[in-house]
């Protein structure tokens, strides 16, 4: 697990960041604050000599719109390029209209299924909307990689590609441990991270944030920009954050994320099934707060969950979300909560406690249990009750009925309907 910064060196970030609309601060205590929570910076020296120059610096973050929704794992990069942004540096926001088409290969084990022009501007559309959650949209400056990539000949094509060795591409994790495998590396991936360190180029990006699985890309744009007569861009990557497995890193495909659109009760309640031990990193990663080690757990995942449902959604459906959390399973009063509903049409047939325990954590709340995690884990420790009555017998057959309540573990309830 990646270290973060100490309580300390944060609280005086925060701090900071608070006082900025007062009066401007230091460039070293920009610093303290915009390397906070980072993975890797190359390198702070660079950094502090861009925000010693006294003007707002340009700081790109590309996106490729491949889907049409974000979840927490795409706002921890977000969240760092809204620091600068209150900082008073100018955000800006590329989206890889042309680059999405061919597909990032970063961390992908297998080439990337292609996607028209037009698909991606409509996830474009819908993805925009949500990071201005964000980000301040009136701040952002938005460019799209197709307005110059469309434009470039197929000499200037071969030009840039001379720039850049077959030994530096196969210099890539992912593509070595590929062709290791047997695994095809199409030609047009070994394109992208040249494409994306053009971008760079094209926007004269002071700096660049990213995953840590985009640390090569964001290189090659420092070596293109050198050759350009640019000054480089300093180099920010962002831990990935782990999803609610607390083991793989969060991933729709993996079925472990919270998404930016989901409804204030359900994202509250995924919040709360975040382990104790990834707390820290989820306060710093998408709050950019440090955890108070004298709060008692529950109370903070508690507020972790009303804070960032609220960031979403609106104070007041953040506080409306923990009090019907509360009503739920802190006062165990299940019949008057708001639960999510199961249509009775649409459960397995041959209905036992193990199936309709499955089918309740799949259906309800996206989440996929092996059979000997339910048994073990729900059904035959009394964690699993239709209506307060336990049901420890995994084959048992079940008929619920309209209205009835199933309880699947602390966290997780539904309430059936006809």
């Amino acid at each position: 697990m990646i270290p973060i910064s100490t309580p300390r060196s944060l609280r005086l970030a925060r701090r900071l960041l608070l006082l900025y609309r007062l009066c401007p601060v230091t460039p070293e205590e920009q610093l303290a604050l915009l390397t906070a929570g980072t993975a890797k910076v190359l390198s702070e020296k660079e950094l502090l000599e861009k925000l010693r120059l006294g003007r707002p610096l340009r700081i790109k973050l590309g996106v490729d719109p491949t889907a049409p929704d974000i979840h927490f794992g795409h706002t921890v990069a977000l969240e760092k390029l809204r620091q600068f942004q209150l900082l008073g540096h100018q955000a800006v926001l590329l989206i890889g209209d042309f680059t999405a088409t061919i597909g990032d290969p970063s961390g992908r084990s297998a080439t990337r299924p292609p996607l028209t022009r037009d698909e991606v501007l409509l996830n474009a559309a819908t993805y925009t909307d949500q990071a201005f959650k964000i980000l301040d949209k009136s701040k952002t400056e938005i460019v799209y990689n197709g307005d110059w990539f469309r434009k470039m000949t197929y000499e200037e094509i071969l030009k840039l590609n001379a720039r850049v060795t077959l030994q530096q591409m196969l210099q890539r994790e992912d593509f070595r441990t590929r062709i290791e495998s047997g695994q095809e590396v199409r030609l047009h991936e070994l394109q992208y991270p040249i494409m994306q360190g053009w971008d760079s180029v094209e926007i004269r990006a002071d700096v660049e944030l990213g995953g840590t699985d985009q640390l090569f890309n964001i290189l090659v744009g420092r070596d293109l920009q050198k050759e350009e007569g640019q000054p480089q861009q300093v180099v920010i990557v962002m831990p990935l954050l782990e999803g609610l497995d607390g083991v793989k890193k969060m991933s729709k495909s993996y079925g472990n994320y919270i998404g930016v659109n989901d409804a204030p009760q359900e994202m509250f309640g995924k919040l709360m099934s975040v382990s104790d031990e990834l707390m820290a990193r989820y306060y710093m990663l998408l709050l950019g707060e440090t955890l108070d080690p004298a709060i008692h757990p529950m109370d903070a995942k508690k507020a972790l969950a009303e804070k960032l449902t609220g960031r979403y959604h609106g104070e007041e459906a953040g506080k409306a979300a923990r009090t019907d959390w509360d009503t739920r399973f802190s006062k165990k009063d299940l019949a008057a909560a708001e639960l999510p509903e199961l249509a009775l049409a649409g459960l397995p047939s041959e209905l036992t406690v193990i199936s309709l325990t499955a089918h309740a954590f799949k259906t309800a709340f996206n989440l996929e249990k092996s059979n000997g995690e339910l048994k073990k884990q729900f059904i035959v420790s009394g964690s699993v009750q239709l209506n307060g009555e336990k049901l420890t017998d995994p084959a048992a057959p079940v008929s619920p009925v309209p209205g009835d309540i199933l309880k699947l573990s602390k966290k997780h309830a539904v309430r059936f309907v006809g």
